[in-house]
C-alpha cells in the first residue's frame, strides 16, 4: 500500500469516537447520585455508538439543574430560556436540518411553564430528540411541587401536600401528535442507551420522558421506590404502533411502572420535510444571504 492509499482510507473512514469524546470542558455541578449523572453518560455512548460526531451536534436546553446539561456535553450548545428550549431547538433545525438536534431539560421546565411548546412542538412533528430529566421536583429552586409531582407530596410548597394531579406526559405526547414516545430510568443505563439511540434515529419528534431521581430534595420518588417498580414493555410484547395500548400502559401507575417505547409512528413527514423551501438548495444556514456588505452593515447596526 502506497503512502498516497493510506492517507486516502484514513480520510475515508474516520475514527470511531468513544463516550469520553462526548464529555465537555465542564465537570457537572449535580449532587452526588443525582440522576442526571445516568442520562448524561447513556448519551455520550449513544452517540459514540451511532457514529456521530460532535460537530453534527446541537444540544439545547432550557433552565434548570438538567438545563446545564450542554455544559457538559461536547457538541454545539444553546442555554435558553426558561420552557423555551423547545422553541429555539425548533428554528435551529429549521435553518440547518442536517443537524442532529437534542433538547434536554426537566418536567418543570419542559411540562410546566415550556407546556405550550411542548404541545406544539409535537403537532409540528420537528425533528428532534427531547430528553427529559423527570425527577418531578423542581430541583434548582431546591424543592418546590413540579407539574409531574404526585398527588398530596408534601414540598416547600405543598406542607399540607399537594392537591393537583400530575401530568402524563407519555399520553400527553401521543395525543398531541409526537411520533416517537418513550420512558426510560437513568438507573437502568443499558435500556435508556438503547431507547435514546432509537429516538435520535427517529425521524420526527422523540420524546423519551425520563426517570432521573432527585436524591436532595424527593425522597418520594428516589431510586428505591422505581427499582422494584420499572418493568420494560419490551418484556410486555407490547406494539408499539398501537397508540391506545400506549396510552393504557402509560396510566399504569403502581406496583408497575412501564419504561421502553411505548409509541412510534414511522413514515410521517417531519416538520422540515413539508417545507418546500428546504427541498433543494441544503441547509438555509449555508445558503447565500444575497446582501450586498452594505447591506448586511445595516442590518448589524440596526441590531446593535
Amino acid at each position: 500500500m502506497t503512502v498516497e492509499t493510506a492517507v486516502q482510507d484514513s480520510v475515508a473512514e474516520p475514527v470511531q469516537l468513544k463516550a469520553k469524546d462526548f464529555k465537555g470542558k465542564v465537570d457537572p455541578d449535580w449532587c452526588k447520585g443525582c440522576g442526571d449523572f445516568g442520562v448524561l453518560n447513556c448519551l455520550q455512548k449513544a452517540c459514540a455508538d451511532l457514529g456521530l460526531r460532535p460537530h453534527e451536534i446541537l444540544t439545547v436546553s432550557g433552565i434548570g439543574c438538567s438545563s446545564n446539561f450542554p455544559g457538559y456535553f461536547n457538541s454545539y450548545g444553546m442555554h435558553t430560556l426558561h420552557g423555551r428550549a423547545l422553541a429555539v431547538a425548533t428554528g435551529a433545525q429549521l435553518a440547518n436540518h442536517e443537524l442532529t438536534v437534542l433538547v434536554t431539560g426537566g418536567d418543570g421546565d419542559g411540562f410546566g411553564i415550556g407546556g405550550n411548546h411542548f404541545t406544539h412542538t409535537a403537532r409540528r412533528n420537528v425533528d428532534l430528540t427531547y430528553l427529559v430529566m423527570d425527577n418531578q421536583i423542581y430541583g434548582l429552586t431546591t424543592g418546590q411541587v413540579s407539574p409531574t409531582s404526585r398527588l398530596e407530596m408534601k414540598t416547600k410548597s405543598t406542607p399540607f401536600g399537594s392537591v393537583e394531579l400530575p401530568i402524563n406526559p407519555i399520553t400527553a405526547a401521543i395525543m398531541n401528535g409526537a411520533t416517537f414516545v418513550a420512558r426510560g430510568f437513568s438507573g437502568d443505563a443499558k435500556h435508556l442507551t438503547l431507547i435514546t439511540k432509537q429516538a435520535i434515529e427517529h425521524k420526527g419528534f422523540a420524546l423519551i420522558d425520563i426517570f432521573s431521581p432527585c436524591v436532595t430534595f424527593n425522597h418520594d420518588n428516589d431510586y428505591p421506590f422505581f427499582k422494584p417498580r420499572v418493568k420494560k414493555l419490551e418484556d410486555e410484547e407490547h406494539d408499539p404502533s398501537d397508540w391506545k395500548s400506549a396510552c393504557e400502559k402509560a396510566m399504569v401507575w403502581g406496583d408497575t411502572i412501564y419504561t421502553g417505547l411505548f409509541f412510534q409512528k414511522k413514515g410521517q413527514p417531519s416538520l422540515s420535510e413539508l417545507e418546500p423551501v428546504l427541498d433543494e438548495g441544503g441547509p438555509l444556514a449555508r445558503r447565500s444571504l444575497e446582501l450586498s456588505q452594505d447591506q448586511s452593515q445595516m442590518i448589524i447596526e440596526r441590531m446593535m
